[in-house]
């Protein structure tokens, strides 16, 4: 079988998760929302933008990517 540039796909299986936020909290991603509407001309429901949140704050927290690192045999 020939070796393929692009690697097989990971598991892109979507998993729901629930959870219950500050009213506080809920306001900033409202406001964020608002904020991203007004920047790319496209509403977009909080359910969907807090994914891309989580997964921008977690790729850029160095301590946590270390950690994550497997070691090199």
């Amino acid at each position: 079988m020939p070796e393929l540039k692009l690697p097989k796909l990971p598991d892109r299986t979507a998993i729901k998760l629930s959870i219950t936020v500050t009213p506080d909290l809920h306001q900033m991603l409202q406001d964020y929302a608002a904020l991203y509407a007004e920047s790319y001309g496209r509403e977009e429901p909080i359910a969907e933008l807090i994914p891309a949140m989580l997964a921008a704050f977690l790729e850029s927290d160095r301590a946590f990517l270390r950690s994550r690192r497997v070691p090199v045999r």
